[in-house]
């Protein structure tokens, strides 16, 4: 709108501020996605935050995969009690949804093959 010279931004904590378009530099758009969804990729730099949650996630291998998207800096938000909880946590969380006993019926397969 030619009208109209501020953008208004809303902040999480509710705070609304209007930017003069004349200091939309000072802006810069950002994205955030769970660890789970970096899987594969790699950025520039990556913010872990680590400040609670359920503890049966927090283990070595969302740690890793989390430090390891990073191609040139990673910031780890949390305490050092977290970090160190994540890196002693090395159980795997297994689901178990009842796909293999569906694959081996499927398949034919009895219980001590392999699918």
């Amino acid at each position: 709108n030619d009208t109209m010279s501020t953008l208004l931004v809303e902040f999480d904590d509710g705070r609304r501020v209007n930017y003069p378009f004349s200091a939309l530099e000072e802006l810069e758009l950002s994205y955030a996605i769970t660890i789970h969804k970096s899987q594969g990729s790699e950025y520039p730099a990556v913010i872990l935050p680590l400040l609670g949650g359920p503890r049966m996630l927090f283990n070595r291998n969302l740690l890793y995969t989390g430090i390891t998207r990073a191609r040139n800096c990673v910031t780890i938000l949390g305490s050092s009690e977290t970090v160190r909880n994540m890196i002693e946590n090395v159980s795997e969380n297994r689901r178990y949804t009842g796909l293999e006993q569906r694959i081996r019926e499927i398949c034919c397969l009895p219980e001590n093959d392999t699918p």
